[in-house]
C-alpha cells in the first residue's frame, strides 16, 4: 500500500482541529466554520490524487508548483485556527468576569464581532484560492487512489549505526592497501599530500577511516589528526579543529596568532598524519596559507585529503590524485543482500536476489545508494515490492555529479508520511553538523508531529521510535552512543542533506546574514550565525510573515539580556 503524503497528513490535522474546536472557540469561529466545511469537501477531493501528485513532482515542475500552492493554503487554514485559539485564550484571561472590560473590549481592535469578520474574510480568500487549485488539478493526469489504499504502513525497522568493523566494509580492501602503501612510502618532501577524489556516496570518508585506523598507520605515526572541513574553509576554525584533535593540547587564547603558534608547537618535530575530510574550497591561496602552518613536523608526515572536486585534488596534492571508483555489481549485490536480509536468509529468496542484481546495476557502483535501498527492502519478501523499486520512474532522472541519487529519492518516497515530515527537518542543519537526538525529538514534538494510537505512550518514546526508524534506513551516520546504549548525536551524509533540502522545498530555510529568504513561502528558519549583534538581519527574513518556527543551533553560552532583546526584535519584526 502507498503511504499518505506529508500534505495529506497536514490537511487531515487541520480538519481534525476544526472538528475538535472547544465550545469557547466556536462562537469566535462563527462564519469561519461554514467556510471550513466547504474546505473539507474540496480537500477530500484533492486528497485522492495526492500520492500520485507527489510521485510526479520529481519530474514535473508544474506539479511541484501546484503542490506548493496547495500546501501554502493548508498552512494558512492552520494559522487561522491558531488565531482563533489565541484570541479565545486572550479573552478568557483579560475580560472574564468584568463587564467594564467586556464593554471596552467591544470598542477595541479585538472586539469579537470585528475579529469574526476579519477571520471570515480571510477564510473566504483561502477557499477561493483552494477552489482555483482544485480546478487546476484537471490539467494533470493524476491517478486517484482508492479510499481503502490511503492507509499508512507503520512497521518499525531495525536499529543500526555506522560504526562497523573493517571486516564489515565491502569492496574497499584494495583501495585501502593502496593508500596505506602511499602513507608508509618514504618521501623527500617535507609534507606529502595524498588526495582521494570521487563522487559523493562512493565512500571516500569510509576509506579514509579504514586507513586512519589501520594498525600499520597507528604504529608509524606519532600523531593522528582528523579534521572534517566541509564547505567552510576558514583558516582560524580549521586551526582550532586541528588543535582540538591533538590529544593533551589546549590553547588558552582563541586569537589567530596564538592559535598558529600553538599548532606549530604541537606539530614540531613530530611525525603526523592529518586527514582533511570533505574539502570544497577551490581557492588555492587559502590552502597554501594553511599548508605553511602544517610544515614543521618530522620527515614522513602525510596529509590525506578527500574531495569530490578534481581541481581541489590537483592543487592540494603532491602526488597524482587517487581516483576512487565505483564498486563492482557483485560487490554492490553483496551490500544489498547484507542490508536487505537477515544473515543467511537470502538463500530462501533466490527470486528476490535475481531482482536485486538488476536493481544494483542502476546504482552506478555507489555504496551509499545500495546501502540505502537495502535498508529500504529490509524484511520485504513480496516480489512486487522489489519490482516496484526496480521499475520506478525515478530511475529515469538524469544523474550528474552533484545530483541527488535516484536511489536516495526512492528511499524517501517509501517513508511513511509521519517520517517524511520529520526527515524534512534534517534540511535545516548545516553539513557535518552534530545533530543531538534530544534536540531533534523536541523539535518534532513542538511541531505536533509525534502521534500514536497508544494514548499512554510518552511523546519522547514515540520520538525515539521515529529516530530509530530513520537511523535503521541509513539516513543517519557517525552515530555516537552513550554508555547505556542511547544515541547521543549523529551526522547526516551531504547527499542526504541535499535530499532533505529538495523535498523540504522553500518552506524550510537555513540562513545566515547573506541569505535571501523566500519570504512568501518560508515557514521554518534556522539562523546559523554567531555574530548576531554585529550585523544586520537579512531584510528578506524580516519580511517573512508566516514563520512557524525560528531556531538557533549554535553554542551561545549563557542567555544574556542583550541576546534575548535581539531575538525578540527579530521575532517581532517577522510578525509585523
Amino acid at each position: 500500500m502507498m503511504a499518505e503524503t506529508i500534505l495529506s497528513v497536514l490537511a487531515k490535522g487541520v480538519l481534525e482541529k476544526v472538528l475538535s474546536l472547544p465550545l469557547s472557540e466556536i462562537s469566535l469561529a462563527w462564519g469561519v466554520k461554514k467556510e471550513l466545511n466547504k474546505l473539507e469537501k474540496t480537500l477530500s477531493t484533492i486528497d485522492a490524487v495526492l500520492s500520485d501528485a507527489e510521485r510526479q513532482q520529481t519530474t514535473n515542475d508544474a506539479v511541484r508548483d501546484w503542490l506548493a500552492k496547495l500546501k501554502d493554503v493548508v498552512y494558512d487554514v492552520d494559522d487561522v485556527l491558531d488565531e482563533v485559539s489565541t484570541e479565545a485564550l486572550r479573552q478568557k484571561v483579560e475580560i472574564h468576569g468584568s463587564m467594564l472590560k467586556e464593554v471596552g473590549n467591544f470598542f477595541s481592535r479585538s472586539n469579537p464581532i470585528a475579529f469574526r469578520f476579519k477571520l471570515g474574510h480571510k477564510m473566504k480568500e483561502i477557499r477561493e484560492k483552494l477552489d482555483e487549485i482544485a480546478k487546476d488539478r484537471r490539467d494533470f493526469q493524476f491517478t486517484e487512489q482508492p479510499i481503502d489504499a490511503r492507509v499508512e504502513n507503520r512497521v518499525m525497522g531495525r536499529t543500526s549505526h555506522s560504526f562497523v568493523p573493517d571486516s564489515e566494509v565491502i569492496g574497499r580492501g584494495h583501495d585501502k592497501e593502496q593508500i596505506v602503501e602511499l602513507l608508509l612510502r618514504s618521501s623527500t618532501e617535507s609534507l606529502s599530500v595524498i588526495p582521494i577524489v570521487g563522487l559523493g556516496g562512493l565512500g571516500k570518508t569510509t576509506l579514509a577511516k579504514l586507513v586512519y585506523n589501520d594498525d600499520r598507520v597507528v604504529r608509524n605515526f606519532e600523531l593522528r589528526i582528523w579534521v572534517c572541513v566541509s564547505e567552510d574553509f576558514d583558516i582560524k576554525k580549521l586551526i582550532e579543529k586541528t588543535i582540538d584533535s591533538i590529544p593533551g593540547v589546549q590553547c588558552a587564547s582563541k586569537e589567530l596568532d596564538p592559535l598558529q603558534k600553538c599548532l606549530r608547537d604541537s606539530l614540531n618535530s613530530k611525525k603526523f598524519v592529518l586527514v582533511l575530510d570533505d574539502v570544497w574550497n577551490e581557492d588555492s591561496t587559502r590552502w597554501i596559507e594553511l599548508k605553511n602552518l602544517l610544515i614543521g613536523g618530522a620527515s614522513g608526515s602525510k596529509i590525506i585529503v578527500t574531495t569530490r572536486i578534481m581541481k581541489i585534488a590537483s592543487f592540494m596534492g603532491t602526488m597524482t590524485p587517487y581516483k576512487l571508483g565505483g564498486l563492482t555489481n557483485d560487490e554492490c549485490l553483496s551490500i544489498l543482500v547484507k542490508y536487505a536480509f537477515e544473515k543467511g536468509h537470502e538463500k530462501w529468496h533466490p527470486n528476490l536476489v535475481e531482482i536485486g542484481k538488476e536493481i544494483v546495476m542502476k546504482c552506478g557502483g555507489i555504496p551509499l545508494a545500495v546501502r540505502t535501498l537495502g535498508s529500504l527492502l529490509y524484511m520485504k519478501t513480496e516480489e512486487r515490492e522489489w519490482l516496484y523499486i526496480k521499475e520506478n520512474d525515478i530511475w529515469k532522472l538524469k544523474q550528474k555529479e552533484n545530483d541527488i541519487l535516484p536511489a536516495l529519492r526512492l528511499s524517501y518516497e517509501q517513508l511513511p508520511s509521519y517520517l517524511k515530515q520529520c526527515f524534512a527537518y534534517c534540511s535545516m542543519f548545516p553539513k557535518d553538523f552534530e545533530i543531538r537526538r534530544e534536540l531533534m525529538i523536541n523539535y518534532w514534538m513542538a511541531q505536533g508531529w509525534l502521534s500514536s494510537s497508544n494514548k499512554s505512550q510518552q511523546l519522547e518514546d514515540i520520538g525515539n521510535q521515529y529516530f530509530n526508524e530513520l537511523m535503521s534506513r541509513t539516513f543517519f551516520q557517525d552515530v555516537n552512543i552513550f554508555f547505556d546504549n542511547v544515541v547521543n548525536y549523529c551526522k547526516i551524509h551531504d547527499l542526504i542533506v541535499n535530499l532533505a533540502q529538495q523535498v523540504a522545498g522553500k518552506e524550510w530555510s537555513n540562513v545566515d546574514f547573506d541569505s535571501q529568504v523566500n519570504s512568501e513561502r518560508v515557514r521554518h528558519v534556522l539562523f546559523a550565525e554567531k555574530d548576531l549583534f554585529e550585523k544586520t538581519i537579512p531584510a528578506s527574513l524580516l519580511k517573512a510573515k508566516k514563520l512557524r518556527s525560528f531556531s538557533f543551533h549554535i553554542k551561545w553560552g549563557p542567555l544574556t539580556n542583550p541576546l534575548l532583546k535581539r531575538l525578540c526584535y527579530v521575532l517581532s519584526a517577522c510578525e509585523r
